[in-house]
C-alpha cells in the first residue's frame, strides 16, 4: 500500500507527467492520429519540462540572494517556502496528503463536469502542497482517518476549483480570451492586485512593455537584457552590503563575490527566457489537446496551468512586479517589527513567482501605476497572512517556516478558524453550503 501511495504522489505531484497524461487523453479523446497524439502528448511534455528548468534556475540563482540580503541587513524570523515547510509536514502526514490530493484532484472533476465552475487545476506540485496543508488542519481540528481525508478533499476540491475561477476575469483581460486559466494558489493576491490595477488606473494608463526609454537605451526593450543588467545592480548592491568575507566563505566556494554575484544575475535572466520558451511550447499543445476533454468529458472545461503561463503578456511588468512585491514584504517587515509580531521575512521566491504574476495582472488593469501597486500589495498579502495561518498549524506553526502564498493563507485561516472555534462539524457544514451554493445554476453572458 505505501509503494502505491508513494507511486501515486510521484505521479500526481509531477506537472510534466500529469499535464501530458491529460494533454494525452485529450488527443486520444478527439481520435487524433497516431503522429499528432505522440507528437502533442510529447511536446507537452518536454514543455513543462524546460518551465520547470527554467524554474529551477530562477530559484538557485535566488536563493543565495536571499542569503546575503539576511546578513547584509542582520534580519531574523519565519521565512515562507511551500517545499520547507510540506518536506517538515510530510514526515507524519504524508499517506494522508496522498489520499487527500488523488480524490481532491476526483472533486474538483466532478465540481467542473456538474457544476458551472468549469475548471480543471493542472499544477500538481500546488495541489500536493494544499492536500499536506488540509491535512495538517484537518488533523489539527481532531479528524481522523477516513473523515479526515474525505473532509479534506472535498476542501482541496473546492479549492482548486475556485481559486481559478476568481481570477478569470482578468485573465480574460490578459490574455483576450477564456481557452485558459491560471492555477496558482496565489489567485487572491493576483485577483487583488487586478483590482488595485483598475483603482490606480485614471484616465490614461501605459503599459510596462510600451515605455518609452531614450533613443540610447533602446537596448533595454529587450526583456532579457533588461531582466539581466537590473538583477546585475540589485546582486551588486546586496553582495556590497553583504561583504565578500561572507559571501565567498558561505556561498561562493572562493570565487570572488562580485563575480558570484555577476554570474547569479546571469542565471536569473537565462532562467526567465527558458520559461517563457516553455510556456510558448506547452500553450501551442495543451490548449488544443484540451478540447478534447472539453468536448467529451467536461463539457467548456478550462485548463488551469501553473504561473509562468503568464509571464510571456508582459515580460517587463514581471521584473517590475517582482521588485514592489518584495519592496511589499521589506515594508511589511518593518510594521511587524514595529508592533511587535512574530516577523515573517521577505522570501525571494515567493515574491518573485507571485510578485511577477501580480504585476501582470496589476499591469493588465493599470499600466505600469497597475503592475507597480498591484505588487506591492501582494506583497503585503503574502507577508501578513502566514502570520494568521502560523496558529492553526499546530506543531507546524513553530516551525522557522510556513506557507507562502496567498491562497493557502486564506484557506488554511478559513478552515483552521472554523476548527478553533466552531469545531469539526462547522467545517463539515460550510464544505456542504460551499458546495451547494456551487451547484446553483447561474447564468451570464460571460461563462464563470
Amino acid at each position: 500500500m505505501n509503494n502505491i501511495l508513494a507511486t501515486l504522489i510521484d505521479i500526481l505531484s509531477q506537472p510534466a507527467i500529469l499535464v501530458a497524461l491529460i494533454a494525452l487523453v485529450g488527443l486520444l479523446a478527439q481520435r487524433k492520429n497516431l503522429s499528432d497524439t505522440m507528437k502533442g502528448t510529447t511536446k507537452t511534455f518536454v514543455g513543462f519540462l524546460v518551465i520547470a528548468a527554467g524554474a529551477g534556475i530562477l530559484e538557485t540563482s535566488l536563493v543565495p540572494f536571499g542569503s546575503m540580503f539576511q546578513e547584509a541587513f542582520n534580519v531574523s524570523g519565519v521565512v515562507p517556502n511551500n517545499e520547507a515547510i510540506v518536506a517538515l509536514a510530510l514526515n507524519e502526514y504524508g499517506s494522508n496528503t496522498a489520499l487527500i490530493m488523488f480524490f481532491g484532484m476526483i472533486v474538483n472533476i466532478l465540481i467542473a463536469r456538474f457544476t458551472r465552475f468549469k475548471y480543471i487545476f493542472l499544477t500538481g506540485h500546488h495541489t500536493l502542497y494544499m492536500a499536506c496543508m488540509l491535512a495538517v488542519i484537518m488533523a489539527v481540528a481532531g479528524f481522523t482517518t477516513v473523515p479526515l481525508i474525505a473532509a479534506g478533499s472535498v476542501a482541496l476540491g473546492i479549492i482548486m476549483t475556485l481559486s481559478p475561477a476568481i481570477l478569470q476575469p482578468f485573465m480574460r483581460k490578459l490574455t483576450g480570451n477564456n481557452n485558459v486559466a491560471l492555477g496558482h494558489f496565489s489567485a487572491v493576491g493576483y485577483a487583488l492586485s487586478g483590482l488595485v490595477g483598475k483603482a490606480v488606473k485614471g484616465k490614461e494608463s501605459t503599459s510596462t512593455e510600451k515605455i518609452d526609454f531614450p533613443k540610447g537605451l533602446g537596448f533595454l526593450r529587450d526583456s532579457t537584457v533588461s531582466i539581466a543588467l537590473t538583477m546585475v545592480v540589485m546582486y551588486f548592491i546586496v553582495a556590497l552590503a553583504a561583504g565578500p568575507a561572507y559571501i565567498e566563505g558561505e556561498l561562493s566556494d572562493d570565487t570572488n563575490f562580485l563575480v558570484f554575484s555577476l554570474i547569479q544575475a546571469g542565471n536569473f535572466a537565462a532562467g526567465v527566457f527558458i520559461i517563457l520558451a516553455g510556456v510558448r511550447l506547452v500553450l501551442a499543445e495543451i490548449v488544443p489537446a484540451f478540447k478534447g476533454i472539453s468536448t467529451k468529458l467536461v463539457p467548456n472545461a478550462k485548463p488551469a496551468l501553473d504561473v509562468p503561463i503568464v509571464f510571456t503578456y508582459a515580460p517587463n511588468a514581471v521584473l517590475i512586479g517582482f521588485f514592489s512585491s518584495f519592496v511589499g514584504g521589506l515594508f511589511s517587515m518593518i510594521i511587524m517589527a514595529v508592533v511587535g509580531s512574530t516577523i515573517i521575512l521577505p522570501g525571494v521566491v515567493p515574491h518573485f513567482f507571485t510578485g511577477a504574476a501580480a504585476g501582470v495582472f496589476g499591469n493588465a488593469t493599470g499600466g505600469v501605476k497597475g503592475a507597480v501597486a498591484g505588487a506591492f500589495v501582494n506583497g503585503i498579502i503574502i507577508s501578513f497572512l502566514p502570520v494568521f495561518l502560523l496558529p492553526v498549524l499546530g506543531e507546524l506553526g513553530f516551525a522557522n517556516t510556513t506557507f507562502s502564498d496567498a491562497d493557502f493563507g486564506v484557506g488554511g485561516i478559513f478552515f483552521g478558524t472554523l476548527a478553533n472555534y466552531a469545531g469539526p462539524m462547522a467545517i463539515v457544514i460550510s464544505l456542504i453550503v460551499i458546495l451547494v451554493l456551487m451547484a446553483i445554476p447561474f447564468r451570464s453572458k460571460k461563462s464563470a
